[in-house]
């Protein structure tokens, strides 16, 4: 009776592994979906959008509702832009509540830091190895 016990649990734990790839895949997808959507039908440029998902990350998490969300699909939610807007609101709220008001200056830059950093060094790299176009 243990064993199966232990053999049960076994396969809800692989169960639930396959399942992260599943909720990241839909959240992610659908957060792609959007995005396409609004490229397709709108006038919106590509860099409207993007600020534009940023912004709703900041402004879903600041109301506490990205969270759970993030917490459910995990990397579908986290990894695109909306993710970035939500870990800005983190970082204020946190930054808030430890430093005052100085936090609304210092909680964004704080927790963005290394995503910026590697942006900024991708960024880098990629312009020493290309060679730049004008459009």
């Amino acid at each position: 009776m243990k064993a199966r016990l232990i053999f049960k649990n076994d396969v809800r734990k692989e169960h639930d592994e396959k399942m992260i790839f599943f909720k990241a895949f839909l959240i992610g997808g659908l957060i792609c979906a959007i995005g396409q959507v609004l490229i397709d039908r709108t006038n919106l440029t590509p860099a409207k959008i993007l600020v534009s998902f940023v912004v709703a990350g900041v402004v879903l998490g600041g109301l506490g509702i990205y969270r759970p969300l993030a917490d459910w699909a995990g990397a579908g939610a986290m990894t695109p832009l909306t993710g970035f807007g939500n870990l800005l609101a983190q970082g204020t709220k946190q930054a808030i509540a430890e430093d005052g008001l100085v936090g609304v200056i210092t909680g964004p830059l704080s927790a963005g830091a290394a995503g910026i950093t590697a942006a900024m060094i991708g960024g880098l790299a990629v312009s020493l190895v290309t060679k730049p176009k004008d459009k």
